[in-house]
């Protein structure tokens, strides 16, 4: 028996012919039919954005990103709810930065497990990198500062429901 989960996928920017993929490969992974309410995106001309949010088994942030990711113009977020079994994940793409993920708590916050934070304090040692680069690479924070403008465009816009029967 699989947990139920919910979470929320933002498309931040996907041009008009990357639309109805967007829509094709979230069915596909979420078992129903979806159709989004796309708006135009201010902070890029010629694309469009919408969000759904939706209810599936606990894992399919990680598959909704797999069958998005590497698509050119597209930008996405995906976050997944922390259930009693599982930590809650976040996911943000952009075509430039690629992917990013991140396991979430409670209440949305980032959780940096502790072998990426040896990892990262190993590369400093070595000069590879500073602290600060380190931790903003746990933080994804070039994802978010690549995908604000389109977050803040978005302020107001529809979001649509998806319920599935688990």
């Amino acid at each position: 028996m699989s947990i139920p989960t919910r979470g929320v996928l933002y498309v931040h920017s996907a041009p008009s012919a990357l639309c109805p993929h967007v829509e094709w490969a979230a069915s596909g992974v979420l078992g129903a039919s979806v159709d989004f309410d796309w708006v135009a995106q201010p902070a890029e001309s010629g694309t469009y954005r919408a969000e759904l949010s939706w209810q599936a088994p606990v894992g399919s942030a990680a598959a909704l990103a797999s069958a998005l990711r590497g698509w050119e113009r597209l930008r996405f977020e995906i976050t997944e709810e922390p259930t009693v079994t599982s930590e809650g994940a976040r996911y943000s793409y952009t075509p430039e930065l690629g992917i990013f993920h991140a396991m979430t708590g409670l209440h949305g916050d980032v959780l940096i497990p502790e072998d990426r934070i040896k990892a990262f304090r190993v590369k400093a040692a070595l000069g590879e990198i500073s602290i600060d680069q380190a931790l903003d690479g746990l933080l994804g924070v070039a994802w978010d500062a690549e995908l604000e403008p389109f977050r803040h465009a978005g302020d107001g816009a529809p979001v649509r429901w998806l319920h599935q029967v688990i």
